[in-house]
């Protein structure tokens, strides 16, 4: 028979459930960045909906799997910004389309993207000519981001999560080598102790994991 303080209850709980997830896990959630947050909103809320009309599931039994959905997702939250192999399987990285006013088919062929997708893509960031594109990154929620070839700074960081990216360095016509040399200058000896590290304008922007 159904019964509306049962329906009623499973919503309480789930709405319960949802806000200490998005309080737990991070906020960026509500503004999916990734495929994990992705998975994460469309599975929680199949898992409220899919349960809440149906009787034959106890209270109990909704709230034991919602505490296994919610404890796999913040593991693997966990685990995906504190190992770097992790965090690439499960999100990827971001893809670097275009080159130097070339279009690099390969890459674009790896993440899946047609011509006509990456056409779409680039007249959607207001690119008419891929020759004046310096540098364009497919980034892990589907958009592109655009340096032009007349940029005065890359915009990228070049240290994230701990690790080098070598597109930027590439970009910016340096190597491992100045980069280490940069570092141990700002008091830094270990790229795996910075969070985020920017350089523009001759400058660097520098925050590490310890960082108050």
């Amino acid at each position: 028979m159904f019964s509306y303080s049962d329906v009623f209850l499973k919503l309480i709980i789930g709405f319960v459930f949802i806000t200490l997830l998005i309080k737990f896990s991070g906020k960026g959630s509500l503004a999916p960045t990734s495929p994990l947050d992705q998975l994460q909103n469309y599975v929680l809320g199949g898992i409220i909906g899919g349960i809440l009309y149906n009787q034959s599931i106890s209270i109990a039994q909704y709230v034991v799997v919602l505490s296994i959905w919610a404890l796999l997702m913040l593991t693997t939250r966990y685990l995906k910004i504190h190992n770097h192999v992790v965090g690439k399987f499960i999100d990827g990285e971001p893809m670097t389309v275009i080159y130097n006013g070339k279009l690099l088919v390969k890459t674009c062929l790896q993440a899946n993207l047609s011509a006509k997708e990456i056409d779409f893509k680039l007249r959607s960031a207001g690119v008419l000519d891929i020759t004046t594109v310096k540098r364009a990154i497919l980034e892990q929620n589907g958009s592109i981001t655009i340096l032009g070839k007349y940029d005065e700074d890359v915009r990228f960081p070049v240290i994230v999560d701990g690790n080098i990216d070598m597109d930027v360095l590439s970009v910016m016509n340096k190597d491992e080598e100045w980069l280490q040399q940069e570092l141990e200058k700002q008091g830094v000896e270990n790229v795996k102790d910075v969070y985020m590290a920017r350089y523009r304008h001759d400058k660097w922007d520098i925050a590490t994991y310890n960082t108050k």
